[in-house]
């Protein structure tokens, strides 16, 4: 019998998007069991603490795992990907691509994993059509203003995002009612 395929899938999520979401579906259909890595990232200052970009996501992964949990685990990391990676048995690296400009750095990262670790390979996922143009970044950033983040992430992590502004900025943005 041959081993499971065990992929990593690393990244800040502050916070979780539809893009994220989107890759992490897809990831499942490459791999056999899917850990998704949230980064500490204390150096990014992330608007969510780990805790809850975690909780966040355990929420998210939780109907595509089929209810068993067996196939998405949701774990934070500090450490070099590879490292991580190898701990948790991974022999692949997933990475999403949203355009163009994401390659370059994608491109260098897989490199650098690569002399690391021979073994261990990157695969890249172009975020689909309707998600190319989402990043956390950009949500954060149209919650502050007080923008709708509902068609962007999913409506609790819309509900989530709202409060949290709310009691970091005092912005006043609006928890759409879209589904991821």
């Amino acid at each position: 019998m041959n081993e499971p395929r065990i992929g990593v899938y690393p990244g800040t999520f502050d916070p979780v998007t539809n893009g994220h979401v989107d890759i992490i579906h897809r990831a499942t259909r490459v791999v056999d069991r899917l850990v998704v890595a949230v980064a500490r990232n204390a150096g990014k200052e992330p608007l969510f603490p780990l805790a809850d970009r975690m909780a966040m996501l355990a929420e998210e992964v939780e109907s595509i795992t089929n209810g068993d949990g067996t196939r998405i685990e949701v774990r934070p990391f500090d450490a070099l990907l590879v490292d991580f990676a190898r701990a948790t048995g991974a022999g692949v690296i997933i990475r999403g691509l949203r355009a163009v400009s994401d390659f370059e750095y994608e491109f260098q990262m897989a490199g650098m994993n690569a002399r690391l670790d021979p073994d261990m390979e990157t695969v890249f996922l172009m975020a689909s059509d309707r998600h190319q143009f989402i990043s956390s970044k950009l949500v954060r950033e149209i919650g502050v203003l007080g923008g709708d983040v509902g068609p962007f992430v999913p409506a609790r992590v819309s509900a989530r995002l709202v409060a949290r502004l709310k009691d970091v900025t005092g912005a006043t943005g609006k928890a759409g009612d879209a589904a991821s």
